[in-house]
């Protein structure tokens, strides 16, 4: 297999957009492309994630529009789905075909317009990625899975919910924080614990702070091989591991605290990358509740069980802890437009590893990661990038 370099990134600004998802990843996309220091027509495929272009605008085949407005109609357009994780599902596809020999440059992202569906619809089609045979007649959202994790997860540690909660806040807290520092996040402005403890209840115990918001946007990304990258530019940022699993319905999932998924697919990444979780500088994980981070922080081994919620209490997430976790804002700040959500993370790591953050930047950042779920912990995308130089 070739070596591949995510050669250029391009990121909207998340929140609320008045642009069609097309042209919210036209503007990602011409941002990769300039960053990537090539013409369009260079590209030689697109690889798109969108969830719900056809509830949102009622558009289908997004991709090949996609393409056309970027003034190459005729290369293969490809529009990935698999729910929060279309962005990272996207790229990853790409990451393979460019390594296989199948293209030498490619472009890869996603797009999404949630705000416009408005709560009630944007609820209802979210909730499309539970399954609809077992779970959906409950009537499960997936405030309702994530409050139950964190139950799960206080009675397995023998943690007092209370307590539980306060770690829970201090998740938020810090990725406010970071979001402030993030021209281009949905949220910039800091939180306090009692902002978080003291808000609306949503599915207990997940109160309204420790909830990502629905947001537009996009990201995008350009792949190329390590070999053309030497001629391109003098710091190029290599993928070195890529893993991807799948799990059934939560009925199927032993305990929901330990998402197998994430655990096979990390494993993956950091086996084709030849290293280990502690060489990690820095991470953009799946934080769309609280509960989330701190579980997926321990699924991918930098704490080891039931020590993930005292980490994040501690401060070791921070940007100046042992292991800075989401120093974008994360989903919960920066926003989670979910087809563009996986994509964007790869934008972070690209750019820390460049050393291009400002004030939220990881000292002597080398090696990051990230980390999408899409549905009811179904489906898992890690992807390892380390500086070519």
């Amino acid at each position: 297999m070739r070596e591949v370099v995510a050669l250029g990134v391009g990121m909207t600004p998340f929140g609320v957009s008045e642009k069609t998802c097309v042209e919210l990843f036209a503007s990602a996309a011409w941002e990769a492309v300039q960053d990537a220091g090539i013409g369009t027509k260079d590209i030689e495929a697109l690889f798109l994630g969108n969830v719900f272009g056809d509830f949102e605008e009622g558009q289908a085949v997004m991709a090949s529009f996609a393409a056309a407005q970027l003034g190459i109609p005729h290369i293969p357009a490809t529009r990935f789905e698999g729910a929060c994780a279309s962005g990272a599902v996207a790229v990853r596809d790409a990451y393979m075909l460019v390594a296989s020999g199948q293209y030498d440059l490619v472009l890869a992202g996603g797009t999404e317009r949630c705000t416009v569906m408005g709560t009630s619809l944007a609820t209802r089609t979210f909730a499309m990625g539970s399954d609809s045979r077992y779970e959906s007649p409950t009537g499960i959202t997936f405030p309702g899975v994530f409050g139950m994790i964190a139950h799960m997860y206080a009675d397995k540690y023998a943690l007092p919910l209370s307590r539980l909660k306060e770690h829970m806040a201090m998740v938020a807290v810090k990725n406010h924080k970071n979001g402030c520092f993030n021209e281009k996040a949905q949220f910039r402005k800091e939180i306090t614990p009692e902002h978080v403890l003291n808000s609306a209840m949503i599915a207990d115990p997940l109160q309204l702070f420790d909830c990502c918001p629905f947001s537009d946007g996009a990201a995008a990304v350009v792949l190329t091989t390590l070999e053309k990258a030497k001629k391109m530019t003098e710091k190029p940022v290599i993928i070195a591991g890529a893993g991807q699993a799948s799990a059934g319905n939560l009925g199927d999932q032993r305990d929901l605290t330990l998402v197998q998924a994430r655990r096979i697919s990390s494993k993956k990444a950091y086996e084709m990358a030849g290293i280990g979780p502690e060489e990690i500088d820095v991470c953009e994980l799946h934080d769309c509740f609280t509960i989330a981070e701190i579980v997926a922080t321990e699924g991918l081994g930098f704490f080891n069980d039931g020590e993930g919620s005292y980490a994040a209490q501690e401060g070791k997430t921070g940007l100046q802890g042992t292991i800075p976790i989401n120093p974008s804002g994360g989903l919960k700040a920066k926003g989670h437009p979910i087809g563009a959500t996986g994509a964007a993370q790869v934008y972070e790591i690209v750019k820390q590893l460049k050393g291009e953050c400002g004030d939220r930047q990881v000292e002597n950042a080398r090696i990051g990661i990230t980390d999408t779920l899409g549905g009811d912990l179904c489906t898992i995308v890690n992807l390892i990038l380390k500086r070519g130089w």
